[in-house]
């Protein structure tokens, strides 16, 4: 595996991972199902902010210009003229709390299809009201993972927006090893019973990690580097069209190209993520339990991370 070029390698990942999903094509629905379901619970937290009472009707400007009164004020610029704009204390409580509740449903859901990914990962058949009904019964995990997942989210911008440069170097620094000590979170939630304190959860994946690929790791491959350079191949399809085009006066040609390449990338990039997802779940199974689910194989779970040079 190691004279693999990335490209294969990361290609073989995807393929796998691919083989799985269409052994079990509600993978594929979950997604979609959590993303509407996530639209549906934003909205209805929305909806006291937006539907409070202000004497206009809700098609009017001037409601939506005292909604924002209510969440935003002007404040003195920074000595180029313009006003800045800043949160009220309302409205810094309402955002913070919309935040913490979307972080906890997204982590809701993601339980959720964890359950159904490893479950397929082992022979089982895919159930979406089973993964949500599992998912009900991590409550209290859950929303735990959620307070210290929305309180490292908001650290992270925080130190970001007040530390210019300095800050984003910090917050790039603090995102990536959060990335890494967090990657198996969500399924030791839905795998372990006796983990609920999120600091517990944090030092578990964390441990996993080292005890499977050692200390050295400073990132992860996934499959990520064959999704790009399928992404910059396909690039030439729209060229060949544009060539095309002006050779037969015909520019329609590549506007309807590019509306097919445009669809075809988004379904790529869909089918990439659920992908990505079901090898997060096959790594799992082998670092946690040392069982290689199929069509994997060792050498290809041994080399899902990047590591420090000697």
């Amino acid at each position: 595996m190691e004279t693999m070029g990335k490209f294969q390698r990361s290609w073989l990942l995807f393929t796998s991972s691919i083989s799985v999903i269409a052994a079990n094509k509600q993978l594929l629905v979950f997604p979609i199902a959590i993303a509407a379901l996530m639209i549906v619970i934003v909205l209805f937290f929305l909806a006291p902010v937006a539907l409070i009472p202000t004497g206009h009707s809700v098609t009017q400007v001037e409601h939506w210009q005292a909604v924002g009164n209510t969440l935003f004020i002007e404040t003195e610029g920074r000595g180029d003229g313009r006003p800045g704009i800043t949160l009220t204390t309302g409205g810094m409580a309402f955002l913070a709390g919309l935040y913490l509740v979307s972080m906890f449903f997204a982590t809701f859901f993601n339980v959720a299809f964890y359950n159904e990914i490893l479950a397929a990962l082992e022979g089982d058949s895919v159930s979406i009201g089973r993964g949500l009904k599992f998912a009900s019964t991590k409550l209290k995990s859950i929303l735990m993972w959620s307070l210290l997942a929305g309180l490292v989210g908001l650290a992270i911008k925080t130190i970001e927006q007040r530390m210019g440069l300095i800050g984003r170097l910090i917050t790039r620094f603090i995102g990536a090893t959060w990335s890494i000590a967090s990657v198996f979170a969500v399924p030791i939630i839905v795998r372990e019973e006796q983990v609920t304190n999120p600091l517990t959860t944090l030092r578990r994946s964390a441990d996993i990690l080292k005890r499977t690929w050692g200390e050295a790791l400073i990132g992860y491959l996934g499959l990520s580097f064959a999704s790009t350079v399928i992404l910059i191949g396909s690039l030439g399809l729209l060229l060949f069209a544009l060539f095309v085009s002006i050779a037969l006066n015909a520019f329609w040609i590549v506007a309807v190209v590019a509306v097919f390449w445009l669809l075809c990338v988004l379904l790529f990039g869909y089918l990439s993520s659920v992908a990505g997802q079901v090898y997060r779940g096959a790594l799992y199974l082998y670092a946690a339990d040392g069982r290689v689910a199929q069509p994997y194989s060792s050498e290809m779970l041994d080399s899902a991370w990047k590591f420090k040079k000697n």
